[in-house]
């Protein structure tokens, strides 16, 4: 839990906040109902978290890279034919920020939830900003995984953004505690469930609490205490579900095609 002062904080701060999508992926349902509806399958739209408040901007997941062939194809080779990534051009950060009204080189931080490729893929289109990922996930995402990983570090990150940030770019870099306050009103929390990297990103809002994480795919998976199919720790999901609904007046997964029927053109505050 956060201090009280945290607390404190997060009840004086109203962020603004919308979702704005990255990308459209049909999967079998099992990956998001776990031991469920083995013969449906499911959509996913990934999602991009824009925060602003207090003078700052601050971005949750940067999108899928440019080039995707590898990757769309290896999703296809694993799951089956109908796993299709869609990407549209206006869902691109690089169109969609600006049209949303910001210019990524405003932005002064981006939160990484988790280190995975689609949400890693544009780092360096913001020059300024703070790369803040999980220490413990960069740790055993990345760096010195304790299990095997079911797939390879370039899944993670990019060579090109791995190496930038060890170099070049390493004062860019700001590991999160697991319970970090980034700025009054925005706090990260370390879930697990879905990856050692997985994040709730905590939004005092006008309108209550909201919580962003890749921790569920789905509403449903929260509303109806669902597990997340493809997690690395099932318990952990209860746990952590049981304190979303306790404590989130607006759960937001990063993987919910429905998003835009509950909160139109993403606008949640």
């Amino acid at each position: 839990m956060v201090s009280s002062q945290c607390s404190e904080a997060r009840t004086a701060v109203g962020h603004r906040l919308r979702l704005l999508p990255t990308g459209r992926l049909k999967v079998p349902a099992p990956l998001v109902y776990w031991m469920r509806r083995f013969a449906d399958w499911v959509d996913l739209e990934f999602q991009l978290g824009l925060i602003q408040g207090d003078g700052k901007t601050v971005v949750v997941n940067t999108g899928f890279p440019r080039d995707t062939d590898q990757l769309a194809a290896g999703w296809r080779e694993r799951l089956g034919p109908s796993a299709v990534l869609e990407r549209r051009p206006e869902w691109e950060p690089a169109t969609a920020l600006p049209a949303a009204g910001v210019d990524p080189a405003t932005v002064d931080f981006v939160v990484i939830t988790p280190l995975q490729i689609y949400a890693t893929g544009n780092l360096r289109l913001f020059p300024k900003a703070r790369i803040c990922v999980s220490r413990r996930g960069w740790i055993e995402d990345v760096m010195a995984p304790s299990t095997p990983r079911h797939m390879p570090r370039a899944r993670c990150i990019s060579d090109d953004d791995f190496h930038w940030l060890l170099g070049e770019g390493r004062d860019r870099l700001l590991l999160l505690d697991d319970v970090h306050e980034l700025l009054p009103g925005l706090v990260c929390r370390w879930a697990g469930v879905h990856h050692r990297s997985s994040l709730l990103v905590e939004v005092s809002t006008a309108r209550g609490l909201a919580i962003l994480s890749d921790c569920a795919f789905h509403f449903a998976n929260v509303e109806e205490d669902i597990s997340l199919g493809i997690a690395e720790s099932v318990l952990e999901g209860r746990a952590v579900y049981a304190d979303i609904r306790q404590r989130a007046r607006h759960f937001l997964p990063l993987c919910e095609p429905l998003l835009r029927q509950r909160y139109p053109d993403g606008v949640v505050a």
